[in-house]
């Protein structure tokens, strides 16, 4: 059986590097997803910027950035993981390293970098109809990595 690729997805806030919530896939195929507490450096004038959360509910729900890291390193350390905006959840997970003074122990691939067969924006034609098809929300996290799984399914990739 081929091994699932690492599928990963970071939701921000509207400046494109408050990260508010997760998801990446693991080996098994099952997606991890959780909020992310924002540390208290990030919050200085962004509380317009949770993309409809409060801060309530990210503190509530959501684990800390440490304990991001802790899980990502525990399930795909020095790995690439594949995202479908690479530039977004680099700028993401930068933001959680840098708060700890870590160097990032994973690298991003654009996720269409896995099927060079197909013709320039398949993919993103793919990703895009394969999201209405299911009735999923591009850019909530959990939506975006159970999207890139089911076409790396469809495009010939085992799971």
């Amino acid at each position: 059986m081929e091994e699932i690729p690492g599928f990963i997805a970071v939701e921000t806030g509207e400046d494109g590097e408050l990260p508010l919530a997760i998801a990446w896939v693991l080996p098994d195929g099952r997606i991890k997803h959780t909020l992310i507490q924002p540390d208290d450096g990030w919050l200085d004038d962004e509380m317009n910027a949770l993309n409809g959360y409060s801060m309530e509910e990210l503190n509530s729900f959501g684990v800390s950035p440490l304990d991001v890291i802790r899980e990502l390193e525990n399930d795909h350390f020095n790995a690439t993981l594949f995202t479908a905006g690479v530039s977004d959840d680099e700028a993401a997970l930068a933001r959680l390293f840098d708060t700890f003074g870590i160097d990032p122990f994973v690298e991003l691939a654009p996720a269409d970098s896995l099927y060079p067969d197909l013709d320039g924006g398949e993919w993103t034609r793919a990703r895009g109809e394969l999201f209405g098809e299911l009735g999923l929300e591009p850019l909530r996290p959990e939506h975006e990595v159970a999207v890139m799984l089911q076409l790396h399914q469809r495009l010939g990739g085992q799971a």
